[in-house]
């Protein structure tokens, strides 16, 4: 049995998510000899913070980053006192995954408030420091669901100013004490380096932290690395992700600015397979710093669904590695996609079997946004991508699959766009909202046209009047989504960095339409 450490007064989970992420040493571990022992030197550390992820009703990912080869212990209790440990796993950190390492913590109570903590061990009897973190298994039961979204992290040369508060955005969140976290792509911004200052249109002056591999475009896997080490610099951040499990996708920026799988390469070019190589170090980088639990059916995929209880499904979508080329222009005349049809297919697949009464997708980008890196094109019937969403959207409408909900982000700005047919160009598909927020930490920007082909309608917007604001503006946003258990009304809350309420929604669950499922809704 492990040794027990002292227990802790009784806090609520209130208390606990405000905190900081704990890290303290105790004195014995699963059985090993007192790590006080061994020389501090010879002691592994976590050089970065703990998270989790992809959290179900019964298991999650726990992540976490020693600074050498080691082996990572993980205990896990119901309460934080860790006077009965309920699951436990382990895992080696080394050198060919950066000295990353994670786990998948399984068997454990559905809708529990659940405490663990990570420990490194170099070898029997030498162990470093413990660090204690915390997420919330989903429910099996119909209860309320509070999560929060948002994307686009360390943008435009505005890294980490410890005078400006750093990441603020990230301490406002864990304020909200959400259930888990969406991050909707661009974690990192491997092509925006950070300089040491920046000046403000106000006279001051931003003081950016600066490493090696930030100070740089990324184009090694070291660098590329670095980039998501710089970010657990941030105190806020480490704080965060210690606290709330991330539900984690890609956009853009995790590799270079609007890449695409075909013609995206750096000097050293592509393998014998066509692929890239700066594409596939990129995505090692990220699976190695994701808390994302493996795919069997296709190593390094990340489309995938994650349930969270009979209220909610999410399905994280790849607009990234499938898409057809770099940009979206109508002279173009390649292949016309950005989900590829076996993820289109998988999409159409999971919505069918899904049983929960709300499915979010989690979308790199919005729909109905003009830009020639995404979907919309302009005004007019669907052309190039826009076929992939028509398709999507009119399926929908024919399988009875209702309360759909897109949240992006990618923006930089945050608005609600409500999505009716009879505003639009092509109308095969029943209306639906679509939420974008962001940034987290990056550069704000002005808001973008509208494309009337689906019959967007902005119903709020906030952004600046200009370009690349600095954070210190206090433009940084998220969103929030709350899912009354009783009711299933979901209430969608767009924030700002000094959690404001800018503006809310409360969207009313429809009947399921699906044949087979209306009957069965009434017996």
């Amino acid at each position: 049995m492990p040794i027990a450490i002292r227990a802790k007064p009784a806090v609520t989970r209130r208390q606990w998510l405000v905190r900081s992420a704990a890290t303290f040493a105790v004195a014995g571990f699963g059985g090993l000899a007192r790590p006080y022992l061994s020389r501090a030197a010879d002691r592994p550390l976590i050089t970065t913070g703990i998270q989790s992820g992809d959290v179900s009703a019964n298991s999650a990912v726990v992540w976490a980053r020693a600074d050498r080869a080691a082996r990572m212990q993980v205990e896990c209790s119901a309460s934080e006192d860790f006077k009965t440990i309920i699951g436990t796993a382990s895992a080696d950190a080394l050198p060919d995954a950066d000295f990353t390492s994670k786990v998948l913590l399984d068997g454990l109570p559905p809708g529990q408030d659940i405490f663990y903590r990570v420990r490194f061990e170099s070898e029997p009897g030498i162990a470093g420091e413990t660090q204690v973190g915390h997420f919330r298994t989903a429910p099996t039961a119909r209860s309320s669901v509070s999560f929060a979204w948002s994307g686009d992290t360390t943008g435009q040369g505005w890294g980490i100013d410890e005078s400006h508060g750093g990441m603020r955005t990230y301490r406002t969140m864990l304020d909200n004490r959400p259930d888990f976290f969406i991050h909707c792509g661009d974690h990192i911004y491997a092509d925006c380096p950070v300089e040491r200052e920046l000046k403000l249109p106000d006279g001051g002056v931003w003081r950016n932290l600066v490493t090696e591999e930030k100070s740089v475009v990324a184009q090694t896997l070291a660098q590329f690395r670095g980039n998501y080490k710089y970010n657990w610099l941030d105190p806020n951040f480490r704080a965060f992700h210690a606290a709330v499990p991330l539900f984690a996708q890609w956009d853009d920026h995790e590799v270079t600015n609007d890449w695409a799988p075909v013609g995206t390469a750096d000097a050293s070019g592509y393998a014998e397979d066509g692929t890239s190589h700066l594409v596939a170090r990129a995505r090692r980088a990220f699976h190695e710093f994701m808390p994302i639990r493996a795919t069997s059916a296709q190593d390094g995929r990340i489309y995938r669904k994650i349930a969270y209880g009979p209220l909610l499904d999410v399905f994280m979508i790849d607009m990234r590695s499938y898409r057809d080329s770099t940009l979206n222009r109508r002279d173009d005349h390649s292949d016309n996609c950005i989900l590829g049809a076996a993820q289109l297919a998988w999409l159409k697949r999971e919505l069918v079997a899904s049983d929960a009464t709300w499915k979010v997708i989690a979308a790199d980008m919005p729909i109905g946004l003009f830009s020639e890196d995404a979907i919309a094109l302009g005004d007019g019937p669907p052309e190039r991508r826009e076929h992939e969403i028509a398709d999507l959207l009119s399926f929908m409408k024919r399988a009875g699959i209702r309360n759909i909900v897109w949240l992006t982000a990618d923006m930089h700005y945050t608005a609600a766009h409500h999505y009716d047919p009879n505003r639009a160009i092509y109308q095969d598909f029943e209306p639906f909202w679509e939420f974008v927020s962001g940034p987290l930490h990056a550069g704000t920007w002005a808001p973008a046209p509208l494309d009337n082909t689906f019959g967007p309608k902005a119903m709020f917007q906030k952004g600046c009047s200009g370009e690349n604001l600095a954070p210190c503006y206090g433009m940084q946003f998220f969103g929030r989504v709350d899912i009354d258990g009783k009711t299933g009304v979901m209430t969608v809350t767009l924030k700002d960095v000094d959690n404001r309420d800018l503006w809310s929604v409360d969207i009313e669950p429809r009947p399921d339409a699906r044949p087979g499922r209306i009957m069965a809704q009434h017996i």
